[in-house]
């Protein structure tokens, strides 16, 4: 079988924005003065470890999304890997299982202030994962559910699990509270997947937003959450100093996001019902993406050149 299919089943453009999640929560436990004591190759060790880490982790949600989600995709995505009948479930099983004892595995391995807190971060994020995709919970077909499931992982934990790839996070609470900004973020924005695939979620019985409520309400529904990060680091965490970085470059990159937010929501209230059709919908997902890509590159570089180390 070609190699191509097993990274075409870990779907590589969604792997880009934990990988930048990873490194941005490390930039911000690097510019803020509270990475432990490390040598330049510890850090380069654990960068290194925590990197493959996300990614295969990431990877494994995707393909164990894709097996349990077949009946789904012959219906909104045919050409995939599994419903196209180029690999079959029972291998894509064999692969999803291997990806996630990798990932798991060599998270073990970080631990900058001797004690495996990402590991415990990779346990729990695997285990929602799970719980989203597969049965009993599959939290996948629950309007409510799924956007919660996916916020707290790729969302909070994300930032958390970068920051402890260089410094302790269960001791520190500027890394979850960065991990918030992002919670609030994907919380409302996760559901933007879920526009041009409901055809097949509402055949399926799988209850998305977009189903519960139609296009046009789910993305009102959703629009504030675009926002709402931004206001509550203008709002609540520059103000009172719970981030370590130089004040005026926070309200400076607080702001643009906010405005940019603005610019994206916007274009999804006003998309309506049109986001059913798949290429407006998978433009919409690619912007949150978008969106979400340079906030990550945003904390890194505010962190990098900004903290108050």
């Amino acid at each position: 079988m070609p190699a191509m299919i097993w990274i075409e089943l870990l779907r590589p453009f969604t792997l880009l924005p934990p990988l930048l999640g990873m490194w941005s929560g490390a930039a911000g436990a690097y510019g803020s003065g509270a990475m432990a004591s490390l040598s330049p190759w510890e850090i380069l060790w654990y960068l290194l470890l925590g990197s493959l880490s996300a990614t295969l982790l990431n990877g494994a949600s995707n393909v164990l999304n894709q097996i349990y989600d077949l009946d789904i995709d012959r219906i909104n995505k045919p050409e995939r890997p599994i419903p196209s009948g180029r690999v079959g479930r029972v291998a894509a099983g064999r692969y999803c299982a291997a990806l996630y004892a990798v990932s798991i595995g060599v998270s073990f391995g970080i631990q900058p202030a001797g004690r495996p807190e990402v590991f415990w971060i990779v346990v729990l994020t695997a285990f929602l994962t799970w719980i989203y995709s597969a049965p009993p919970v599959r939290a996948r077909k629950h309007w409510w559910l799924a956007p919660l499931v996916i916020a707290i992982p790729r969302g909070g934990l994300l930032k958390v699990a970068g920051w402890g790839m260089l410094a302790p996070t269960f001791s520190d609470s500027e890394p979850w509270l960065l991990g918030a900004v992002f919670f609030l973020f994907i919380l409302g924005a996760a559901s933007t997947k879920d526009f041009s695939d409901l055809r097949g979620d509402r055949a399926c019985g799988v209850v998305t937003l977009p189903v519960r409520f139609g296009c046009r309400q789910a993305s009102r529904l959703m629009a504030p959450f675009y926002v709402l990060p931004w206001l509550m680091v203008l709002g609540v965490l520059l103000p009172f100093r719970f981030l370590r970085v130089e004040p005026t470059a926070g309200y400076a990159f607080a702001a643009f996001m906010l405005l940019a937010s603005l610019w994206v929501a916007r274009h999804l209230v006003l998309s309506g019902e049109r986001l059913m059709e798949r290429h407006i919908g998978e433009a919409a997902w690619k912007r949150l993406y978008g969106l979400m890509m340079v906030a990550q590159v945003g904390f890194a570089v505010l962190y990098l050149a900004f903290g108050l180390r």
